[in-house]
C-alpha cells in the first residue's frame, strides 16, 4: 500500500541549513531568494545584512501570506537557533524550500563581512 497523500517528510534540521558562504554566493549571483531576519528590531539596529527583510520571529505568523512559497526562503538570526525554529514553523505551514543560516549574522560577520558590528 502506497501513501498517496501530499504530506511532506518529517522536518530534518540538517537538510534546512545553509552556510554563510553559500548565502554569499546566492546574493552575489542575484538568485531570487527571500532573505528574512527573524531577530528583534533592537538587534537589527546593531547590525544587519542589507538584503534581508526584518520580520521578527513572533511576527512571522502575521506575515506568512506575504511569503512566496515558490522561492527559496533563507532565515537568519543572531546564531542560528531562532532562524531554525522559524524554518521549522514555515515548513510545518507548507513551505518546503526553507533554510536557516548556520551561525547566523554573527558567523556572517566573522567569515563574510568583518566590518559589521558583533554583539
Amino acid at each position: 500500500m502506497t501513501n498517496t497523500s501530499e504530506t511532506p517528510p518529517p522536518f530534518q534540521p540538517e537538510k534546512h541549513e545553509i552556510s554563510v558562504q553559500e548565502l554569499k554566493q546566492k546574493l552575489d549571483q542575484d538568485e531570487p531568494i527571500q532573505l528574512i531576519d527573524v531577530r528583534e528590531p533592537m538587534e537589527h539596529q546593531i547590525v544587519c545584512i542589507e538584503e534581508a527583510n526584518l520580520i521578527p520571529m513572533n511576527d512571522l505568523p502575521q506575515h506568512i501570506e506575504g511569503l512566496d512559497s515558490n522561492r527559496e526562503i533563507i532565515l537568519h538570526c543572531h546564531h542560528g537557533m531562532r532562524s531554525m525554529q522559524a524554518a521549522y514553523y514555515l515548513y510545518q505551514n507548507g513551505f518546503q524550500n526553507v533554510k536557516s543560516l548556520t551561525g547566523g549574522i554573527d558567523q556572517w560577520a566573522i567569515e563574510i563581512d568583518p566590518t559589521l558590528n558583533r554583539y
